[in-house]
């Protein structure tokens, strides 16, 4: 994980942040929290009304059965009227929780997706979707229990705990005091408890994998008469899921009892330290039982907090790293008021260009440029290709052509403007990028190159491959044009894929080209389409090439050669052989693999 995309944010930051970053949350938050507490009142009613009435109602003349049955009447009342506050505010939670992940969600997606080249670079791509599905579920899962139960027991239990202090704040005190041991015990009981599940469902897969073996291997088992040998394996995993589910349901057996003795011993303290301090403290017989009653209402909640605790840490974990994609600045952004491109093959200069790729996480700061004072200067409608060895800097500067990165120091120019100056919209519309593996979407041929154009005909696709003289190739698929390629094209071959993307950088008409050859497990019948229709798709356009093979450079009218991310040659194909540099070199070592493929009965491309 890079450290450019983590942060280190502790629990409040995260939630301060979270917050701040998820304003549908914040809406109505109020009232929400209104509710929760109107909710939480009616959970105070009962134990003040059992109050009222032994105080009240009781008399030495008797009971006051008309001051009871009103207190129960206005009981059952505040209790419905509470009850229906309590619903509104987890109906509110609850949707406001939702439209807060949605939000969440569809921001951290199209911020990712804003993202430079470099920051998908030093993050795995796993990790980056992870953000956006595991992280934010690990919220969805929160808000649909521990969320709620943090409103619902929390205003409960501060509700309580205000109204123990109103009735008597020694008694409050020492529930309080009790209550702390009792959480650290559930607390302690409840990581055990986790951890030993999680040992049987271990073990249990221990066993049914010793299980499926054996039977599965039944066969050879007896062969080699290997019948004592298993069993004792199987016995022994069997045993051990024996262990741990007696282990876990011990720690299980527990856990309500514990809560129990503690709540006992906490009415015990109250009831003792209640009498000891007698009417004359202004404790009444019914204050002392109404106390007991909101103990209990207090010390409920706790044991469902200890559950809650650790969904809790997960998914302040969880929306810390969806955060921090979001912390991470849009170095590639649209400018405002953005410049329009102009219209026909534009002029491709290069002014002093440099670029380099940010220090890996661990490793020293200093990085090789990738690029250094590259300048040169592509006339409209002219096809140009870009060699040199691996790694000299050709996809470098096929990133930079296409603005998936910026240059750190000088310019792209296309059609005289600064591409930064340029908006997006012009940009993606005036120049189309080849990349060297195509990617398909898991839908058919037809739809994958309307993507080049959304609102392409069926005509408009099908004139692609007639253009492209693919054609022949896509009549002889199995439902034609209407072939399902499977997920990222695994139906096709690679080349196959490559011959759907030209297609679909045809139909959306370009003026410029930026092309990416593809070279690797093509067969020699796809090689000779490729070729084809990439003389189809660059005629008429400003076209650059990152040509892997020669034969490419040999075609186009102008070369340029790259070594060790310096621009070390350019000129024509012919001139730059007859010139005896860089290029020279390389084209004798190709003539030379040529010759030997050839001459090689085994060899499969030319």
């Amino acid at each position: 994980m890079s450290g450019r995309i983590d942060r280190d944010w502790g629990a409040m930051e995260t939630l301060r942040r979270g917050w701040r970053a998820s304003p549908e949350l914040r809406q109505g938050a109020g009232l929400t929290l209104v509710l929760a507490m109107i909710g939480a009142g009616g959970r105070l009613v009962v134990p003040i009304l059992v109050q009222q009435a032994i105080d009240k109602g009781v008399t030495p003349d008797g009971v006051d059965v008309g001051l009871v049955t009103h207190m129960a009447i206005i009981g059952v009342i505040a209790i419905v009227v509470c009850s229906t506050a309590q619903r509104f505010a987890v109906v509110r939670l609850a949707t406001r929780s939702e439209h807060a992940l949605y939000g969440l969600r569809t921001r951290a997606f199209a911020h990712i997706h804003d993202l430079s080249i470099a920051d998908h670079a030093e993050e795995r791509r796993g990790s980056l979707v992870a953000r956006v599905t595991s992280d934010i579920e690990t919220l969805s899962q929160f808000f649909s229990w521990g969320g709620i139960a943090w409103l619902l027991d929390g205003t409960l239990m501060i509700a309580v705990a205000i109204t123990m202090l109103i009735y008597n704040w020694l008694l409050a005190l020492v529930t309080l005091a009790m209550s702390v041991p009792l959480f650290l015990i559930l607390r302690q009981l409840q990581r055990r408890l986790v951890a030993a599940y999680a040992a049987v469902r271990e073990r249990n897969a221990d066993a049914m994998s010793s299980v499926s073996e054996v039977v599965m291997g039944a066969a050879a088992v007896r062969a080699y008469n290997f019948e004592e040998h298993t069993t004792a394996r199987v016995k022994g995993d069997i045993g051990q899921l024996r262990g741990a589910g007696i282990r876990a349901g011990t720690l299980s057996a527990l856990l309500f009892p514990s809560g129990e003795v503690c709540s006992v011993l906490t009415i015990a303290a109250v009831v003792v330290i209640g009498v000891w301090q007698g009417p004359a403290s202004g404790l009444t017989a019914g204050a002392l039982v109404g106390f007991m009653f909101l103990v209990y209402r207090f010390l409920e909640p706790i044991a469902e907090f200890t559950e809650i605790l650790d969904q809790t840490q997960t998914a302040v974990a969880g929306w810390r790293r969806v955060l921090a994609v979001l912390e991470v600045p849009i170095e590639i952004g649209d400018p405002e008021g953005g410049l329009v491109l102009p219209l026909g093959p534009p002029r491709v200069e290069a002014d002093h260009v440099s670029y380099a790729y940010r220090p890996r996480p661990g490793h020293d700061d200093t990085v090789s440029p990738a690029l250094l004072e590259v300048s040169f200067v592509i006339e409209p409608a002219t096809s140009a290709a870009v060699v040199g060895a691996t790694g000299s800097g050709k996809t470098t500067l096929a990133k930079l052509l296409t603005r998936l990165a910026d240059p750190v120091e000088g310019a792209i120019r296309v059609g005289g403007l600064d591409l930064r100056d340029v908006s997006m919209q012009s940009l993606r519309s005036t120049l189309v990028m080849v990349p060297q593996e195509a990617f398909l979407f898991d839908t058919s041929i037809l739809e994958n190159v309307r993507f080049g154009r959304l609102d392409a005909t069926d005509e408009d696709v099908r004139l692609a491959f007639v253009e492209l003289g693919l054609d022949g190739w896509v009549d002889g698929l199995a439902d034609g044009i209407d072939t399902m390629v499977g997920e990222r094209g695994e139906h096709l071959s690679a080349g196959e894929r490559q011959l759907v993307a030209l297609a679909r950088a045809y139909v959306a008409n370009p003026s410029c080209l930026v092309l990416d050859e593809a070279t690797s497990s093509v067969d020699p019948a796809t090689e000779a389409r490729l070729a084809r229709a990439l003389e189809s798709l660059s005629r008429g356009r400003t076209s650059i090439t990152i040509a892997h093979r020669l034969s490419t450079a040999a075609r186009a009218d102008w070369v340029l050669v790259f070594d060790g991310g310096r621009l070390v040659e350019q000129g024509r194909h012919d001139d730059l052989v007859q010139a005896g540099g860089v290029y020279a070199g390389l084209h004798a070592s190709w003539l030379d693999a040529t010759s030997a493929s050839l001459a090689s009965p085994a060899a499969t491309k030319v």
